[in-house]
């Protein structure tokens, strides 16, 4: 990004929040790698696990979402991040000490309740340090936080599991953030809103006058309709990798850190400035790149999903892990440009809140129950049906991606 771009600080609070996302989805993911031993330790189902990562923590996460976005259009964006970043940190390490799936189901609560003020304020704030046409490619660069986070899910939490167990992983993957929420509130400063501030807080019609606009409706539907395979494959891809290549926790993370965490990092950061230089010429194209990207990579996850050997199937996920992450700084930028400069943590809240209740809301939990289903006949290869089924949505989604494009073109008229 050119300097000349960036306000004051800028790039040091750009990469401290992607540091605090990263942590915000290592948290997150850690769960997905230690999945099948909590499972076994607590005697949970499938169906159990998938409504515990998918549907429970997202109505608590998107639920939560709204009202802390407020707070974050209203105050200090930074204070409030600062306390859910211990928060969310807190609860995770306090998820070592579960007994019993409901003592999961707890922790996680509060794990999702902490992480819904993440992204609402992280948005608001770059979208005040970097102006409209460096904002998806900033948006991008934070929402990298959500590979580097997987990778040290999978690669650290993985061997914390192997060598000494998830209760261990849990309690370690916590203290990090505890630490930077103090860093946060002491050091950084809020910056000066820009454009016409409105100083009312959100309300039933401001939140109308956002869903008014059609092509926030489709950049909505497309998102949270592309999430729902997006969310199953990483909570549920490593006991793919598992049940279908009967590899364990360590050598599954060894694998999938670098190609989930180093890949989609890649695809963000590539997506959201290709769809910067893409927009110089036609802004449409900003968030029509995003549908190209996720119509591509449909291909590599059908063939990553029935292919033979383990390492076949590792290297075919690659491509689909960049060209599914390439969606993200598009989609993120389109909403902050269809919100007021005082409602933009808001038209994150939403957008997150869709793509969450509809994404993580089910698409762990349909893989879950299906597999469930499968496995009376098709035993541990029941869950790459289920996963197969659930991956059309790629192309659903990608349908309502490029109808908000070409719909926002006609807006803006």
């Amino acid at each position: 990004m050119q300097a000349s771009d960036a306000r004051k600080g800028a790039p040091w609070a750009l990469a401290l929040l992607t540091v605090i996302y990263a942590l915000n989805f290592a948290d997150r993911q850690l769960l997905a790698i230690a999945l099948e031993d909590v499972k076994r330790d607590l005697g949970a189902s499938d169906l159990q696990m998938g409504l515990l990562t998918g549907t429970t923590f997202a109505l608590f996460y998107t639920f939560a979402g709204i009202p802390l976005a407020r707070l974050a259009d209203r105050g200090a964006r930074w204070r409030l991040l600062s306390f859910a970043l211990f928060a969310w940190s807190a609860f995770t390490s306090l998820t070592a000490f579960a007994r019993s799936f409901t003592h999961l189901a707890l922790a996680r609560i509060g794990v999702g309740v902490g992480e819904s003020a993440c992204s609402p304020c992280a948005h608001s704030l770059l979208s005040d340090l970097y102006s409209p046409a460096r904002r998806a490619t900033a948006i991008a660069v934070y929402s990298t936080g959500i590979y580097a986070g997987t990778f040290l899910a999978y690669e650290v939490g993985g061997w914390l599991c192997k060598q000494h167990g998830w209760p261990t992983a849990f309690a370690w993957f916590g203290a990090p953030g505890v630490a930077l929420a103090l860093v946060a509130f002491l050091a950084m400063r809020e910056p000066q809103r820009t454009g016409i501030v409105q100083t009312e807080s959100a309300s039933e019609a401001q939140l109308a006058e956002l869903w008014r606009s059609r092509s926030f409706r489709h950049l909505a539907l497309g998102a949270g309709i592309k999430s729902i395979a997006g969310y199953a494959l990483l909570t549920w891809v490593p006991t793919f990798f598992t049940r279908v290549h009967g590899l364990d926790s360590q050598e599954v993370g060894a694998w999938l850190g670098p190609i989930v965490g180093l890949g989609g990092a890649v695809g963000t950061f590539g997506g959201g400035w290709l769809a910067d230089v893409l927009g110089q010429r036609d802004p449409r194209r900003r968030l029509l790149s995003a549908a190209w990207a996720t119509v591509a990579a449909t291909p590599f996850l059908y063939a990553f999903l029935f292919a033979e050997s383990a390492s076949s199937a590792f290297w075919l996920y690659l491509p689909a892990s960049i060209l599914g992450a390439m969606y993200l700084g598009p989609a993120f930028a389109f909403a902050q440009d269809c919100a007021r400069p005082g409602h933009r943590a808001l038209a994150s809240a939403v957008l997150l809140f869709l793509v969450n209740l509809i994404g993580l809301g089910l698409g762990p939990y349909v893989v879950g129950a299906l597999s469930d289903f499968f496995a009376q006949t098709q035993g541990a290869t029941a869950i790459r049906s289920s996963l197969a089924i659930v991956c059309v949505s790629y192309l659903w989604g990608a349908a309502h991606l490029a109808q908000a494009a070409r719909l926002r073109g006609a807006e803006t008229r």
